[in-house]
């Protein structure tokens, strides 16, 4: 009776009477695990990650439940205990849940993980079990979408659409799927949709896929018109200022430019006995602006027998935040990158930094290879920590045309409401977002010459074969003809290239800002005037 109230309790949203009713089951029965689970989603439902997750491992070991094993993993992924969420995710599966929730949950925490093709089993077993729940399907469709099974994904969205004809995160899902063509598009049932949106969300992803499906089929103008409309709103709805990334840029600069004396171990790019780093592991970091081609290099890597993709990894941030946090003067901001961050990450000790970076990265490789690749994009900002933490690791940074890659960031959208592409809502801010890009890449090839390689797009497209040996070379890696089939890597992709990449080397994506030259003027101009070439 006590734990059906606190359940009740719960789901209408009644905190306090939850925790009494299930304060009164732990003193009635305190040997079961029920009460401690209650009370920990109850502090969870409040927002308290780090008091519920303590009150559900009471639980947990008092009679390991996959109910309270699936809500001790999620638990733990959202304050970044990945090591042991995966273990909990996986004990969880292993005890044969039936209930859809718990399964989805399951799923969930594993795609948080990279493992999408392990998601795959509790979201189709969560789907079946209540298939009018249409979250689930969602997170099933998205599975099937990374790990190319498109006509599945495609069926899923569909089934969604159905039942909820209005929801704009699917509609942009299905727009980016695959490409669109005449005759086999959905710009009407998308400019219907549109037309009823009364939630900002919706119609911010219903324009971004109109633009998506209206440049497939050639009507730029069109295209142009809906991305400026969806920008504008969204720029304006995160009060966005260059000047925050600007900042995030100085602090980086004056951390590692002038030898880099500040730091802990010794100078940047130095080789102290302190400074040295930790030895031994040899990741390979895939970075650059987003839309360059990382995916597309990240494949390749992986196509080779000895490098297994560890996907787009918050690793190193989360690695600099943590030993950084100790030597701020104040208490940490919520966003992972801040220039007291940076400033105060000058007195982390090189290897301290290797070992946690890797104690993170862990839990993300599940192959056995002697080598990983880990292909966040926005890791450029932390070359210096990397090259300093881990000696041996090698960089690859694409560089694609200035044009196409300001032109690539503004078309897509990112995580709505990720600090890391805040600037890509306004072509003047993505202009100077690159320039400041360039500038910090040009300080790391200074600082370490041998260890970062600057790989361009174009350069790729043109001669895959001697670029991937220059790749592979840069990497330390023997040569592998499988390199070059990396559209044949059956390994799933969570990012907006999952398409791209599953087809072999073309040359599509060269010179696309060109049929929105006009419009991309006044950018151009401006990278110009900092001595960009653009032409």
């Amino acid at each position: 009776m006590m734990e059906q109230e606190a359940r009740a309790c719960l789901a209408r949203g009644d905190l306090a009477g939850a925790v009494a009713a299930a304060r009164r089951l732990t003193e009635v029965e305190p040997n079961r695990p029920e009460g401690y689970f209650l009370l920990g989603m109850a502090a969870a439902q409040a927002g308290h990650a780090a008091k519920a997750i303590p009150l559900i491992q009471a639980a947990v070991a008092r009679g390991r439940q996959a109910e309270h094993l699936a809500q001790l993993a999620r638990l733990l992924v959202l304050v970044r205990r990945e090591d042991e969420a995966a273990v909990a995710a996986r004990e969880a599966l292993a005890a044969s849940p039936r209930d859809p929730l718990t399964l989805d949950t399951i799923g969930c925490v594993l795609v948080r993980l990279g493992d999408h093709q392990g998601a795959l089993a509790p979201f189709s077993a969560a789907v079946e079990g209540e298939p009018a729940n249409l979250e689930f399907r969602y997170n099933l469709a998205a599975a099937c979408g990374f790990t190319g099974d498109v006509a599945r994904a495609r069926a899923q969205y569909e089934a969604i659409l159905a039942r909820d004809p209005g929801n704009g995160r699917v509609h942009y899902a299905l727009a980016i799927l695959s490409r669109q063509a005449a005759g086999d598009h959905h710009v009407p049932r998308l400019e219907a949709a549109l037309a009823g949106a009364t939630r900002p969300d919706d119609a911010l992803r219903i324009r971004y896929a109109l633009a998506k499906e209206l440049e497939d089929l050639g009507d730029t103008a069109g295209s142009l018109r809906h991305l400026t409309r969806a920008n504008e709103a969204q720029k304006a709805l995160l009060g966005y200022d260059f000047a925050q990334d600007a900042a995030i840029f100085d602090a980086i600069e004056a951390l590692f430019g002038a030898g880099g004396a500040r730091l802990a171990g010794g100078e940047a790019g130095g080789e102290g006995r302190r400074g040295e780093g930790r030895r031994g592991e040899a990741p390979i970091f895939v970075v650059g602006m987003p839309r360059t081609g990382t995916t597309l290099v990240d494949r390749i890597l992986s196509s080779h027998p000895e490098v297994e993709a560890a996907g787009e990894l918050q690793a190193m941030p989360l690695a600099v935040r943590q030993l950084a946090a100790p030597h701020l003067a104040g208490p940490p901001s919520r966003r992972v990158i801040d220039p007291e961050t940076v400033a105060a990450s000058a007195a982390i000790v090189p290897g301290d930094l290797g070992d946690a970076y890797l104690a993170r990265a862990r839990v993300h490789r599940s192959h056995g290879k002697p080598r990983f690749t880990d292909k966040l994009p926005a890791n450029f900002l932390y070359v210096g920590h990397i090259l300093r933490a881990l000696p041996d690791a090698r960089v690859v940074c694409l560089r694609r045309h200035p044009m196409d890659t300001l032109w690539s960031n503004y078309k897509n959208l990112f995580a709505s409401q990720s600090a890391y592409y805040a600037y890509s809502y306004d072509l003047m801010d993505t202009a100077r977002y690159y320039a400041r890009f360039d500038r910090l890449v040009a300080l790391w090839e200074r600082l370490w010459p041998e260890r970062v390689l600057q790989l361009s797009y174009e350069a790729l497209v043109r001669d895959q074969e001697g670029q991937t040996q220059a790749l592979l070379a840069h990497c330390g890696l023997e040569w592998d003809a499988a390199c070059l089939s990396f559209h044949e890597n059956r390994a799933a992709v969570a990012t907006p290239s999952a398409a791209q990449v599953r087809r072999p080397m073309n040359a599509d994506g060269v010179g696309k800002w060109r049929a929105h030259e006009a419009a991309l003027a006044p950018a151009r101009a401006w990278l110009q005037a900092q001595g960009i070439a653009v032409a």
